[in-house]
């Protein structure tokens, strides 16, 4: 294989939109003949993981390092299940959920796609050809997708609940689900296998959560009968804005019960660890503050992180239902004027 074989430039749009894809009849259109990809795979600047499908990134997907890793593996999952089924396939599901933009999504969500003419068709390389009901269709890439309260209501009768919340909340936070679009995918829902288990996580949904972990870590808390009094919270320290917490609770005793979520969201990046550091060291040093931090893993655990928190919340004696002042600003007095 000569090296100096380049990708040709109108590959590049697919390329991008398609996670470093294509497929065979793509390669064909674009030149890319039979002889040049054995080739390529042959010396290993590409891979075949389907018959019909290649990869033009050598390295492989679990391998990858990128800032974006989880959403690119998201799009590159995605748009492997479009191309083993070929051009005329429609996303669904979880696969539709991606081509949205909607997040919450486990890593290993199932892949499916359905077709236009409803033929079915043989599993393959782990992705099911369903057979849904006609259902509303827009076209996203150049490719028909379920529509977005569609293909919301095909994916999470088939999520994790946790996972199921995240979408839910993303839903409405980013993507402009209000109480009737809400209630509407609701009502699609519940014409599905596997809803009942959902309709209580339509009671849960909030606009101000802002991260899957975060929405995965208050269902924890909910399951655990402790859920926060608040989230999102502003606290401030005589008049001036010190920090905004994930989860707080109220405690009887005057003091609050503080819980981060870290690595995600606005805690992602190490400038903002560093910075979160003195606003946490401020709101322990007025001495009306404890706080718990986690990392989204740690709701892995059995009991997840709500059942750690219900352990603090009992030795405090806190009680749900005490807080009647949820979406307000937290006023805090400085260290020495609390003494």
């Amino acid at each position: 294989m000569p090296k100096t074989f380049e990708i040709p430039r109108a590959a590049e749009p697919l390329l991008r939109r398609q996670a470093g894809l294509l497929s065979t009849l793509q390669c064909e259109e674009l030149g890319i003949g039979r002889e040049t990809r054995r080739r390529l795979v042959r010396h290993q600047r590409w891979t075949s993981p389907a018959r019909t499908v290649y990869d033009t990134d050598p390295v492989p997907l679990a391998h990858r390092v990128r800032d974006d890793l989880f959403a690119h593996a998201a799009r590159w999952r995605t748009w492997f299940a479009l191309l083993v089924h070929g051009p005329d396939t429609i996303a669904t599901g979880a696969c539709a959920l991606v081509l949205h933009g909607v997040s919450g999504l486990p890593r290993g969500f199932p892949l499916e796609v359905a077709r236009a003419d409803r033929s079915p068709r043989l599993r393959r390389h782990g992705v099911a050809v369903v057979d849904y009901l006609p259902f509303p269709t827009v076209s996203i890439d150049d490719r028909q997708v379920a529509r977005i309260d569609h293909a919301a209501a095909q994916a999470i009768v088939k999520l994790p609940r946790q996972n199921v919340l995240a979408v839910l909340d993303d839903l409405a936070r980013r993507h402009r689900f209000g109480p009737v679009e809400l209630a509407a995918l609701h009502d699609l829902v519940r014409r599905r296998h596997g809803a009942a288990r959902l309709h209580e996580l339509f009671g849960l949904v909030v606009t101000r959560s802002e991260s899957p972990a975060e929405s995965s870590a208050r269902l924890s808390c909910h399951d655990n009968g402790v859920p926060p009094d608040d989230i999102q919270a502003l606290i401030v320290i005589d008049g001036k804005a010190v920090a905004r917490v994930d989860f707080i609770w109220r405690l009887p005793d005057g003091r609050w019960l503080v819980v981060e979520i870290d690595g995600v969201g606005p805690h992602s990046t190490p400038q903002a660890l560093v910075r979160d550091a003195p606003r946490q060291n401020q709101l322990l040093a007025s001495g009306q503050v404890i706080m718990l931090r986690f990392k989204p893993a740690d709701n892995d655990r059995p009991g997840g992180v709500g059942a750690q928190i219900a352990k603090v919340l009992a030795a405090h004696g806190w009680t749900p239902g005490r807080y009647p002042d949820a979406g307000s600003r937290i006023e805090l007095g400085s260290p020495a004027a609390s003494r």
